[in-house]
């Protein structure tokens, strides 16, 4: 019984909106950012304040269970408070199975992991590294090793953005 609370709670942690996402964080906890493909897993953290997103590594996808114990790890060690995960929205504002399949990804990982976790909209984040990339005069074989990573911490760079406009306005 303790268990199907623990999972209850837990799913109820994944949050819609970045001032929501905030408040639940706690003080100095770094955030994780994923973009969750098919393939693989880019994964960026953030520093304690809350700033800046560097890119991490790059996960090949295999079972879930396989990958959630991975992120664990990851969760573990640089104590993240909570998990962004880059939502791929059609152009038009629409969600398709792509996007379907990231939401059931987060609430499966929600089960697994006890922080919060919230969506960003990662239009263009892929297309928006690789030609930052490209500007950079990265190999193609060295972008396709770092694009999902990159366009990870473009995900999350977003969401601290919006944290850093939510402390101003709110000042």
């Amino acid at each position: 019984m303790a268990s199907r609370r623990c999972k209850r709670y837990a799913y109820a942690m994944i949050v819609e909106t970045p001032v929501d996402f905030r408040a639940k964080l706690p003080l100095r906890a770094r955030l994780i950012g994923l973009d969750v493909g098919t393939k693989t897993i880019g994964i960026a953290v953030s520093d304690p304040a809350l700033r800046i997103a560097t890119p991490r590594t790059t996960l090949k996808r295999r079972r879930f269970t396989d990958d959630i114990v991975d992120l664990r790890a990851i969760v573990s060690e640089i104590g993240a408070g909570g998990i962004v995960i880059g939502l791929p929205v059609s152009m038009d504002g629409t969600e398709g199975p792509r996007a379907q399949s990231v939401r059931a990804f987060a609430r499966n990982l929600s089960k697994a992991i006890d922080v919060p976790i919230a969506f960003w909209d990662e239009r263009l984040s892929t297309a928006a590294v690789e030609r930052a990339l490209i500007d950079l005069d990265v190999s193609r074989s060295k972008r396709a090793k770092v694009i999902d990573a990159h366009a990870a911490a473009y995900i999350l760079q977003g969401m601290l953005d919006s944290f850093t406009a939510q402390q101003q306005r709110s000042a």
